[in-house]
């Protein structure tokens, strides 16, 4: 430990520094509202991700490395729990490998809460903060940041105050430009409206009986798991010891094992082709069929997700005492017995993973599903037609909008900045909590997800955003706090970039520049 504490000491004091000053200046822009609160609200707590965030890096992070994929939302979930006990969304713990708990889901702070001002409601604007930034002050400070060359020949931006959900900016707001990634914010707020927060997804074992044989039906859970430790995630090797156990009851120790993946519809390959970002897009896959133990980013794929998934539980089977055949491709009729069933985490844990980690194999099972609970084929044409309807159900902007897939991977997708901003505003609105997850999956800037490396000077721990790149193509939608305390959301999109480091850059300084405006 002392050989540790010396190797960090020059680190910690170097974090320490850097953070002094953007302490201070939250510290002075927010005393006075703090001092009129008598009791602490959720919001305060979100708000000050980053002091606290910050006071972190300086004093753990820079010894342990950056915070855990979830650890900034677990503490917000759990200050938010002890405090008001509200929502009913559960955003953090999966419930088991077999889907089932001693009680249910530990509730989620409701958007109200979270998204509450700071002090009275002096002002006429809501919590007390102060105002927004002007339409004139952000076109003065982010209309020259988007000048820039690196952002290509085509781009769109937008400001919203999330209290309100007032526009606050607009450039080019109602053109429909390649979204890359951030499509998963709108496939996100589709899948929470069709299924609901609470809704899982089950893998399940069918005995025929006439036939004896063993089917085992993919439910399209792509966070179904082999590991010896399911971390939470439904358990194929638990879905196993359950199944030989039933059948060891019906004394049966040798079965005709097959797979059945006839949930979802037409092709299972992307448009994209062979791809190191996703999977085949099949009903039944174990661990997204990555061929490696990595649990996010591009890795090759096994060719056949659902044969390889139903080899690995034929192997499993064999240790609990039950010889199968080699398993092939069927379906589970009506009138099969279902043997034994493991379920997902909640659909807003698997949202809130989609989004930290731009989890590809999540989106386009979403957007299935979504497809599905909407009355379409659970096909990429489906998905076309199921986001948008729900989208639009909702009253948002859906004009001028093409979705073509669910995360973002195939080109000819179209999303406004209008909309993105529209549906982070949807995320805010204290009368829909449900929607909540798209705001806590949002990766933290220099913390978590596919943000944690950038940000590490100027914004981080301010600005929480779903990043978007493809060649040619840089997007950045999220939410930030800015110094004065007000929560705004933001998108920018940017198509024909040539430098896609020199695009990122400049899509960070526009975040960074309206986090200190």
């Amino acid at each position: 430990m002392v050989r540790a504490a010396g190797a960090v000491r020059p680190r910690l004091a170097r974090a320490a520094r850097a953070a002094k000053p953007r302490f201070a200046r939250f510290a002075r822009a927010t005393a006075p509202q703090l001092a009129r609160v008598t009791r602490p609200k959720t919001w305060q707590y979100t708000a000050g991700a980053a002091t606290a965030g910050l006071a972190l890096a300086a004093g753990v992070v820079t010894a342990a490395g950056p915070w855990d994929s979830t650890g900034q939302r677990t503490a917000e979930r759990d200050r938010a729990i002890a405090l008001e006990r509200t929502g009913g969304v559960d955003h953090g713990r999966g419930s088991g490998g077999s889907g089932t708990t001693s009680g249910a889901p530990r509730p989620a702070p409701s958007a109200d809460s979270v998204l509450a001002g700071l002090g009275d409601d002096s002002g006429g604007v809501p919590g007390g903060a102060k105002a927004a930034p002007t339409a004139k002050a952000l076109a003065d400070v982010l209309g020259p940041l988007l000048d820039d060359p690196a952002l290509g020949t085509h781009r769109g931006a937008a400001v919203v105050d999330l209290t309100t959900g007032k526009r606050l900016y607009g450039r080019g707001a109602d053109t429909a430009l390649t979204p890359a990634s951030t499509t998963k914010i709108a496939t996100a707020v589709a899948a929470l409206t069709a299924l609901g927060p609470d809704h899982r997804l089950t893998t399940r074992t069918a005995l025929e009986a006439d036939t004896g044989e063993l089917v085992l039906v993919g439910g399209g859970d792509p966070t179904l798991t082999a590991r010896k430790d399911a971390r939470g995630l439904a358990s194929l090797r638990t879905l196993a010891e359950k199944t030989a156990a039933a059948l060891k009851k019906r004394d049966v120790r040798k079965v005709t094992l097959s797979y059945d993946t006839t949930l979802y519809a037409g092709t299972e390959t992307h448009p994209i082709g062979v791809n190191e970002n996703l999977a085949r897009v099949t009903a039944l896959m174990a661990d997204e069929a990555r061929t490696d133990d990595s649990t996010s980013g591009p890795v090759p794929r096994v060719p056949d997700p659902a044969a390889d998934a139903a080899r690995t539980f034929a192997d499993f089977l064999e240790r609990h005492g039950i010889t199968a055949s080699p398993p092939g491709p069927s379906k589970a009729t009506d009138r099969a017995d279902t043997l034994a069933t493991v379920s997902s985490p909640p659909l807003a844990s698997l949202v809130e993973r989609m989004l930290t980690h731009s989890d590809n194999d999540i989106a386009e099972a979403l957007a299935r599903h979504t497809a599905l609970a909407s009355g379409e084929a659970a096909d990429f044409d489906g998905v076309s037609a199921a986001v948008p309807a729900r989208l639009k159900q909702l009253g948002l902007p859906v004009r001028g909008a093409r979705f073509h897939d669910g995360s973002g991977l195939d080109r000819t997708d179209r999303i406004t900045a209008e909309l993105l901003t529209a549906l982070l505003a949807k995320a805010a609105d204290p009368d829909r909590p449900e929607f909540r997850p798209v705001l806590t999956g949002l990766p933290v800037a220099g913390f978590t997800g596919t943000l944690t490396s950038r940000y590490t000077d100027g914004a981080a721990g301010l600005v929480r955003a779903k990043t978007g790149t493809l060649t040619g193509v840089n997007t950045l939608a999220g939410t930030m706090v800015t110094e004065e305390g007000r929560l705004l959301g933001f998108a920018f999109l940017a198509s024909d970039t040539t430098d896609a480091w020199a695009a990122q850059n400049a899509l960070d300084r526009l975040a960074t520049t309206l986090a200190s405006s």
